[in-house]
């Protein structure tokens, strides 16, 4: 091609710039109002969020018929972006919720869409996370575990990977909703875990992020899903989390939040999904130091015999010296005691802007990007990536996490999760002595 023809931008580039001009001028808004009239435009609409949630509890209309299998889901992303932001439901939704996901119980273990639909790995994951943000005895004593064990038995493929339901299809995202579900239960054992390592391993591409299944692309919402359960099963120091690093670093844009791909728009939902790789990151800098230390010597970053004993969470707490369940059950306690060593390594200033500026409706609820609808499924992983951004851990073993830079008034501040289940973390510590001792 002659160099003194222009090349046509491609669609790609026409829809980022799209993109970016839409998000520029709600920035520029911002700058041209006097500094004592911004407060409107910085504040989390945290009253009209939950009059928009509870409504959707309490009823949906007939377009959300085309999520009659994700009811779960609805019942997850509504009340973790109710307890995110302070609040709970009352009695009355409270008990109608916990009755509903008991009749999604499969009889023969696990959760399914609806009543009488088939158990699934990730509705599983979605209403256990839902009846623990409940909590209490009542929420908590409905969840079957001996049958959930049954259920997660049977989705275990001989590959170690596990499929999302019976001959369903077997991704990192099956591994992780197993493994989570299992973890905050307290019934991981080495039959679930044998063989998980290696599958999440057999996808992690070149670009260093994670793929849904090997020889695939990098994606985020699959990158958190396999470094979390890779910290879950005590294994994360096998994978290369130097190029992890890498690959994820660059995905926060010029907009402020997150892109879920390489060349892929700014997506809110993303907020977490990538946000909450760093929120990991950050109590794993033994192993990440110990990898750039090898990397120094010329080797490679993930085979050496030093990383073997190195395990975050695990090895020096002595957690593999046991048999069984025993040595898993903790693991997720564990890690919110590991000390940070390292700041979080995005603009969490940045990403909030997005999130309240461009992502947040001021008549309540959150949307993907400029120009699309609101959702629960945006609303609740842009309010769990708004937290994770707020909080930042320290360096003190067993120090919670702390709020860091707020953007905007400080009445933004959400409620702290815990980064491995994305629940908050104190229902996941009533849960967790909940099961413990049951």
């Amino acid at each position: 091609m002659d160099s003194s023809e222009t090349q046509s931008p491609t669609v790609t580039q026409r829809e980022q710039w799209m993109v970016e001009s839409q998000v520029f001028q709600m920035y520029e808004l911002l700058s041209s109002v006097p500094r004592n009239a911004q407060s409107v435009l910085l504040e989390l609409q945290r009253d009209k969020h939950i009059e928009f949630l509870t409504n959707g509890l309490r009823q949906l209309g007939p377009s959300f018929c085309v999520l009659d299998a994700n009811r779960p889901w609805l019942c997850y992303w509504i009340l973790h972006s109710i307890a995110l932001l302070g609040d709970s439901v009352d009695d009355e939704l409270e008990n109608n919720t916990i009755d509903f996901l008991s009749r999604c119980q499969d009889p023969n273990g696990g959760y399914g869409g609806g009543p009488g639909q088939m158990p699934h790995l990730a509705t599983t994951y979605a209403a256990i996370n839902a009846l623990i943000t409940l909590g209490g005895h009542r929420s908590l004593s409905s969840i079957n575990r001996g049958k959930v064990y049954t259920f997660l038995r049977r989705m275990k493929d001989p590959s170690g990977a596990f499929r999302m339901h019976d001959a369903g299809e077997m991704d990192v995202r099956a591994c992780y909703t197993a493994i989570s579900v299992a973890s905050v239960l307290t019934i991981l054992d080495d039959e679930l875990v044998k063989g998980v390592g290696n599958f999440i391993l057999s996808c992690q591409t070149y670009e260093g992020g994670i793929s849904g299944e090997p020889g695939s692309e990098a994606h985020g919402g699959y990158t958190f899903c396999g470094l979390a359960t890779m910290v879950l099963i005590g294994e994360v120091n096998r994978l290369d989390l130097t190029s992890l690093i890498d690959w994820v670093v660059f995905r926060q844009g010029v907009e402020g939040g997150f892109q879920g791909r390489t060349n892929k728009l700014v997506d809110g939902c993303y907020s977490f999904w990538q946000g909450g790789v760093f929120a990991l990151i950050q109590k794993l800098h033994s192993i990440i130091e110990e990898q750039l230390r090898l990397l120094d010597a010329g080797g490679s970053a993930i085979d050496s015999p030093q990383l073997a004993s190195i395990s975050c969470h695990s090895g020096k707490r002595g957690l593999h010296d046991t048999s069984g369940s025993a040595k898993f059950s903790n693991i997720g306690f564990n890690f919110l005691k590991e000390p940070a060593e390292m700041e979080p390594l995005f603009h969490s200033i940045a990403l909030q802007q997005y999130i309240i500026l461009c992502s947040q409706l001021q008549e309540g609820g959150f949307r993907d990007k400029p120009g699309k609808h609101r959702d629960y499924y945006h609303t609740c992983y842009c309010l769990s990536g708004l937290s994770v951004a707020q909080y930042s851990y320290s360096k003190d073993a067993d120090s919670p996490p702390l709020p860091r830079a707020v953007f905007g008034p400080y009445s933004n501040l959400l409620e702290p999760i815990h980064p491995l289940y994305n629940v908050i973390l104190d229902l996941y510590h009533e849960a967790h002595e909940f099961f413990s001792t049951s």
